[in-house]
């Protein structure tokens, strides 16, 4: 878990663009005020695709993933290879 907060922590906050397994994806990345919380929603550009979670860091420090109706691999797959600006 910790190469994936890393990556997400690397990925710039707000609205932008990038590649996924080579399709266009445009992502939004959301920290609360706070940083105890991350939400990121991509959207396949040109197709069906999307991603959606929301990650907490809990009062201890650890991290908990809690995807939007979707495999947890799904959304660790997406972090650790999507390609901002591409």
């Amino acid at each position: 878990m910790d190469e994936f907060v890393q990556r997400l922590a690397g990925l710039p906050e707000g609205y932008s663009t990038g590649r996924y397994r080579s399709r266009r994806y445009a992502t939004a990345i959301t920290v609360s005020a706070d940083k105890k919380r991350m939400k990121l929603f991509a959207e396949e550009l040109g197709g069906s695709g999307h991603v959606s979670f929301n990650l907490y860091f809990m009062a201890d420090g650890q991290p908990l993933l809690r995807p939007c109706e979707m495999p947890q691999a799904k959304v660790i797959d997406f972090v650790l290879n999507y390609e901002p600006g591409r």
